[in-house]
C-alpha cells in the first residue's frame, strides 16, 4: 500500500514508531526550524539503521564494521580518458562524467577519500571510482542498500585526517563498532527508509512550494509598503510565512525615506532652497543627471555635502610626538563606528600633542564616516552622542559638522546609511579584491537630496517608529523560530532516547 504523502496517518508504521508519526504529524509546527527537514532525514536514517522502525528481533550482531564492508581505494582514469560513455564515474562529490568501461560491477556503495568526506553514494548498477574515491570492494553478503545507509550514520567526517586536505583512512573506519541485524530485516529497514525519505521529499517539496509563493506574495506587500509606508503594513509584511528579511525591510524604509515617499509634504513649510538661502548656506544645484526633475518632492532640493558641512581627516597613528607636550586620549576606530550607532566596547588610546587636541576632538553630534575597509564598511555613519567627555577620531574616521545648528546631522546620517547613499559610495570608492576606500574629496562632493527642516524631522520620527516595529518583530520572528528549533529538538531527543540505552546497552 503506498503512503498518501498529503496525510502521514496513512503510513503504515510499527506501534513501536508512534511518536514518529506525531513527529511528522507537527511538521508544519517546526518547519521553520533551521534545517527542519535535514534533521528529519537524520532522524530517520538514525532510527532505520538502529532498528527502531521495523518489527526487529534479538539476533542482531555486534561487529567490526570490516566484517560488514570492505573499503578499497578507487582507480586511476586521467581526465583525459573520462568520455562519454555507458558506466557513470564516481568521485567524493558523485557523478562526474561517464566511461565506456566499468571498473566495478553493481549494485555498489561509493564515498569521498579525501577533501569532501562524508557523502555517501548509492550506484544501482555497474560504475568507475575515481581515485578520490573509496568503495565497497565487499559487502560479505550483507545488502548493499543498508550498507549505504549504515556508513551514512556513521558520518565518516568523524575519521578523516587533521591534514591541510583531509583524508579518510579506511582501516580506521573498518574497526569501527557497529550493530547489523539479519538480511531479511535489512531490506525492511531499506524498504521502510525509503518510504519516509520520500515522504521527507515530499514535505520539502512543499515546503519549497510554499516559500515560493509566499515570496511572491511578499515582494506584493513589500511594493504595497512603498505606495503607503504605515506601521499597518509593515506588521502584514512581518507575517511568519513571508520571506523578506529584516534587513530588507530596514534598506526599503531608509530608501522611501531619501526619496521623499515616508511621509506626504507640506506645501505651507517653508522650502529646503529657502531655508539654505536663510541660513547663507548655497542653494540648489539641480539634478545629478544634468536634469531639472530628478524625481524628488518639489520643495526639496540638491546640495553638495561640503555646502553644509564641514567634512575633516582624524589624527594619523604612528606619528612621533617627541618634544611636544602629549595627552593620551581616547579615539575612534572604523571598528567603533557602525551603521547608525558608535559602539564603545572597545575603546584605544593614542598619545597626541596637547595643542592638537582641539583640532581632533569630536563634539556632540558630529556624523562621522568610515574611510573603506570591507565592502560593508564604506561609507558607515553613524552620530556622536558624546558619550565620552573627550575623544578623538582616527585618519580612517572622517568627521562632518553641520555648518549651522539649525540643521540636525540625523537626516545625513539616515541618507549615507540607506541604499542610494551606499550606492554611490560604492560607485566612488577606490576598489581592490575585497576591500573599498573613499577618500574626503568624494565624501565632501556627494550630492545629497535636502527635505525641509520641518519635514526632515518628520522623516527621521517615521524612520525610527518603523525601524523600531522591524527590531520588535524581527524579536517576535526569532522567539517564533527558536520555538520551532525547541520543539523540533525535544522530538528528536524523545525519539533517540531509547536509541541511546540500547547503544549503552551494548
Amino acid at each position: 500500500m503506498k503512503a498518501d504523502f498529503a496525510n502521514p496517518s496513512s503510513l503504515s508504521l510499527h506501534p513501536s514508531s508512534f511518536n514518529l508519526h506525531t513527529f511528522f504529524e507537527k511538521f508544519d509546527q517546526f518547519a521553520s526550524a533551521p534545517n527542519a527537514v535535514a534533521k528529519m532525514r537524520e532522524l530517520v536514517l538514525q532510527l532505520g539503521v538502529t532498528g527502531k522502525l521495523t518489527h526487529s528481533d534479538d539476533s542482531w550482531r555486534v561487529v567490526s564494521l570490516g566484517d560488514v564492508v570492505r573499503l578499497r581505494r578507487g582507480y586511476d582514469l586521467p581526465t583525459q580518458s573520462r568520455n562519454e560513455g555507458e558506466f557513470p564515474i564516481y568521485a567524493a562529490n558523485g557523478a562526474v562524467g561517464f566511461h565506456d568501461k566499468p571498473a566495478v560491477k553493481g549494485p555498489g556503495v561509493v564515498t569521498g577519500r579525501s577533501g569532501s568526506i562524508g557523502k555517501v553514494h548509492y550506484v544501482p548498477r555497474d560504475y568507475w571510482p575515481l581515485n578520490t574515491a573509496l568503495y565497497v570492494e565487499d559487502f560479505f553478503g550483507n545488502d548493499p542498500e543498508f550498507a549505504c545507509l549504515l556508513l551514512r550514520s556513521l558520518h565518516l567526517e568523524r575519521f578523516s585526517t587533521c591534514t591541510a586536505v583531509p583524508t579518510l583512512n579506511r582501516n580506521v573506519v573498518h574497526k569501527e563498532v557497529v550493530r547489523v541485524p539479519p538480511l531479511a530485516e535489512q531490506k525492511r529497514i531499506v524498504a521502510k527508509v525509503d518510504e519516509l525519505m520520500a515522504l521527507c521529499d515530499r514535505l520539502e517539496a512543499q515546503q519549497q512550494e510554499r516559500e515560493t509563493r509566499h515570496a511572491a506574495l511578499a515582494r506584493a506587500a513589500l511594493a504595497r509598503f512603498a505606495d503607503a509606508p504605515t506601521p499597518a503594513n509593515l506588521q502584514f509584511l512581518f507575517h511568519s510565512s513571508f520571506t523578506i528579511t529584516p534587513a530588507d525591510l530596514r534598506k526599503s524604509i531608509l530608501t522611501l525615506a531619501v526619496e521623499g515617499k515616508l511621509v506626504p509634504q507640506d506645501p505651507n513649510e517653508e522650502s529646503a532652497e529657502d531655508c539654505l538661502a536663510r541660513l547663507g548656506l548655497k542653494g540648489a544645484i539641480g539634478s545629478p543627471n544634468g536634469g531639472d526633475d530628478d524625481g524628488l518632492p518639489s520643495s526639496w532640493t540638491r546640495v553638495r555635502f561640503d555646502e553644509v558641512a564641514l567634512v575633516a581627516g582624524g589624527v594619523t597613528l604612528g606619528r612621533k610626538v617627541r618634544e611636544r607636550k602629549t595627552v593620551s586620549l581616547p579615539y575612534l576606530r572604523v571598528a567603533n563606528v557602525k551603521r547608525g550607532e558608535i559602539d564603545l566596547t572597545v575603546i584605544k588610546e593614542v598619545l597626541i600633542g596637547e595643542d592638537e587636541v582641539e583640532r581632533y576632538a569630536l563634539r556632540e553630534n558630529d556624523l562621522l564616516m568610515t574611510e573603506g575597509g570591507d565592502w560593508d564598511k564604506v561609507g558607515r555613519a553613524a552620530i556622536w552622542r558624546a558619550e565620552i567627555p573627550v575623544c578623538l577620531h582616527q585618519n580612517h574616521v572622517f568627521r562632518a559638522r553641520i555648518r549651522s545648528p539649525e540643521i540636525p546631522p540625523f537626516w545625513f546620517e539616515r541618507y549615507f546609511n540607506s541604499p542610494v547613499g551606499r550606492g554611490y559610495f560604492e560607485s566612488a570608492s577606490k576598489q581592490t579584491t575585497n576591500l573599498a576606500s573613499i577618500n574626503m574629496r568624494q565624501v565632501r562632493s556627494c550630492l545629497i537630496p535636502l527635505p525641509p527642516l520641518a519635514e526632515q524631522r518628520r522623516i527621521v520620527a517615521k524612520v525610527d517608529q518603523l525601524m523600531a516595529l522591524v527590531d520588535q518583530l524581527e524579536t517576535q520572528l526569532a522567539a517564533f523560530r527558536a520555538i520551532a528549533a525547541n520543539l523540533l529538538d525535544a522530538l528528536v531527543a524523545e525519539l533517540t532516547t531509547q536509541e541511546e540505552s540500547m547503544k549503552g546497552e551494548g
